[in-house]
């Protein structure tokens, strides 16, 4: 049974047929999903969510995040990290991970002092409250693997979620004790091909998958790219070609990094 770390499940892309998509992920074998906050608001949302009935009466076990995406870090302040850290007490067990949180210079949606401010802030309260992070870089590793470095010894785990890196990056998250979250986008083969080698220098104990859905669904998977919306139940689909690539079984595949899952996040 496969663990997906990272679903954007109270996207609008799922506003007509979630409790579909929950049950189709549970037909596929994912066992486990792992949402995704990307603000305070949408945390808070989230945690209300996984404790309805919909999800009580799913055949797959939700956890949350709770955290802002370094897009949204132009709107982080003193009220938003007390509530986020009222969320996380709140959510107790339900809520995994502190994050989305990092940075994200290729397109500064927000300004980068916002976000690294933001992202200070979200890596203190983790530490404080003992929670592993979620994290997100995109066109910012020094400034990212910096900031890191000060907090990662009073953490107590961070993934480095939709890796997309190079390899001295990745020599360096790995160096700094983080798990490495693969997504879809090692199937495409126009601009993830460079993950391939990439994926065999992760030792078994730090690799996850995540479909980080409804983006990024896998290219070159058949009979699905037309609808253009990702989902957990197309996990398998990349747990297989990672399990190709790695010379493995995908039973292999989803018993590591569901065991990784669990031992990082506390499921």
């Amino acid at each position: 049974m496969l663990t997906d770390i990272g679903v954007n499940l109270l996207s609008p892309s799922f506003d007509k047929d979630r409790e579909n998509v929950l049950s189709a992920a549970a037909a596929a074998g994912v066992s486990k999903l792992i949402i995704t906050g990307s603000t305070v608001s949408d945390s808070e949302k989230i945690l209300g969510y996984v404790a309805s009935d919909a999800v009580a009466h799913a055949q797959v076990q939700c956890k949350t995040t709770a955290g802002v995406h370094p897009h949204n870090a132009k709107d982080w302040n003193s009220p938003a990290l007390t509530r986020l850290q009222e969320l996380a007490v709140q959510g107790g067990k339900t809520i995994v991970a502190i994050g989305e949180c990092g940075l994200d210079y290729n397109r500064n949606f927000s300004p980068p002092d916002a976000q690294r401010s933001s992202f200070e802030d979200q890596l203190a309260l983790a530490a404080q409250l003992g929670k592993p992070v979620f994290l997100h870089e995109r066109d910012a590793f020094d400034d990212f693997s910096a900031i890191l470095k000060k907090y990662r010894s009073g953490l107590p785990g961070a993934v480095v979620h939709c890796f997309t890196g190079t390899a001295a990056e990745l020599e360096t998250y790995l160096a700094l004790d983080c798990y490495i979250g693969i997504t879809g986008w090692i199937c495409d083969e126009r601009r993830g091909s460079h993950l391939i080698p990439l994926i065999q220098q992760i030792p078994a104990d730090r690799l996850l998958l995540e479909t980080d859905s409804p983006y990024l669904i896998p290219r070159n998977m058949p009979g699905h790219r037309k609808s253009g919306r990702n989902e957990p139940r197309f996990l398998p689909h990349i747990a297989a070609f990672a399990a190709e690539v790695l010379g493995k079984t995908p039973e292999q595949i989803a018993n590591e990094t569901s065991e990784n899952a669990a031992r990082l996040f506390g499921l």
